[in-house]
């Protein structure tokens, strides 16, 4: 057990500055040794005992897969989206099922669980966090990639498609832990869906920190008096991108809990306990992930509330200005009309009158509209 604890610890990134993007590269493989391998191949490796087998052999699909049939152990075949005739051979090698095969090359799918005879075929949608220094209408808050597993009796075939979710790191760290790779296939296929879930933990928590700014920013006295509802496309494009977290990580909790409840030959049962760890942490962030996109719609609503209380204030100051504004417009019409016959026409002093007349009806209608919070 502190075994299987002491590699989640060292699987599970930071927060969001271990999420930068490093650049990745890859082993480089002669497609002229064997007819199964191909650029497509980033690692290849035979693990017996839990412990790699250093033979030039194993550097091949093919290679590795007739060590394991001679000498017992597992293959481990990563490969980085490979077209539909790199993946022919490797598939043709280890008897992979055509409808999964076609998955796995085109890529785009739901994260599932699929059996086909004695293969797991595992999908599962990797999440990157992407960095930026302010949240905009355009801003581009996740980024999502996929990472197919087909899991054998005696091979993993790891099929990834993306610029994130490289499981270089991955490898290194399992094979620093041989009591836990000579489990087997199905401790691969743990430490891989451990390593997926662990990536949504970080990305939930930094995309938190997003989302109690946006609130911080729509809620601030502030941008109470000035936005006018100007944060509504930077809350509509963290939405979408929430939404899309959401489509990975949903999905994906049936299968983990398929994976922890129900017995399967593939699976160790060591293993399968710890499967259940990575269902409760999956269901945590599927919990986030909901109240992210109801807390947004609150926001959202709140913030076009406050656009329509903003147009409304407007609204009232400038119906109270053109009630003020008619008094003069009013007495200034009468007197404007040429009739020979009107009052005070010929006193001294109708025409001052007449401007302080307007002077205190103004006032008066301006003192109680601000009274009464219209201006």
């Amino acid at each position: 057990m502190s075994m299987i604890r002491d590699l989640t610890a060292a699987v599970r990134p930071s927060l969001r500055h271990s999420l930068r993007k490093t650049p990745t590269t890859y082993t480089s493989y002669d497609p002229t040794r064997d007819h199964s391998a191909s650029s497509a191949v980033v690692d290849c490796a035979v693990y017996r005992d839990g412990r790699r087998i250093d033979d030039r052999e194993c550097l091949t699909p093919r290679g590795a897969m007739h060590q394991v049939r001679e000498s017992g152990g597992f293959a481990w075949i990563g490969l980085h989206e490979p077209t539909e005739a790199e993946f022919a051979g490797i598939a043709a090698e280890f008897g992979l099922h055509p409808l999964a095969v076609e998955d796995a090359v085109h890529a785009h799918q739901r994260p599932k669980l699929e059996r086909y005879d004695d293969t797991l075929f595992t999908v599962f949608k990797t999440i990157h966090y992407v960095e930026h220094a302010e949240l905009t209408a355009t801003s581009e808050v996740v980024e999502t990639g996929e990472v197919m597993c087909f899991t054998g009796p005696d091979f993993v075939i790891t099929v990834r498609h993306g610029g994130q979710g490289s499981l270089r790191n991955l490898r290194h760290r399992l094979q620093g832990e041989p009591e836990l790779l000579a489990k087997g296939p199905s401790a691969v296929l743990h430490a891989i869906a451990d390593h997926v879930v662990d990536g949504y933990i970080a990305v939930a928590d930094a995309v938190e920190l997003d989302i109690d700014q946006l609130e911080i920013d729509v809620f601030s006295p502030a941008a109470k008096g000035s936005t006018r509802g100007t944060d509504t496309g930077r809350i509509y494009q963290l939405k979408r991108e929430v939404l899309e977290f959401k489509r990975a990580v949903t999905p994906l909790l049936r299968p983990m809990q398929l994976l922890s409840e129900r017995p399967m030959r593939l699976v160790d049962p060591d293993i399968q306990k710890y499967f259940r760890d990575v269902a409760d942490h999956l269901a945590r962030v599927q919990e986030q992930v909901v109240g992210f996109d109801e807390l947004l719609n609150s926001i959202l609503q709140a913030n076009l509330a406050q656009a329509t209380v903003a147009q409304n204030e407007d609204m009232r100051k400038i119906t109270s200005w053109a009630a003020i504004v008619a008094v003069p417009t009013a007495v200034c019409g009468v007197y404007g009309m040429n009739f020979k016959y009107m009052p005070e026409l010929e006193w001294k002093y109708g025409y001052p009158m007449v401007l302080g007349a307007i002077a205190v009806i103004c006032f008066t209608i301006h003192r109680t509209l601000k009274r009464n919070g219209w201006l």
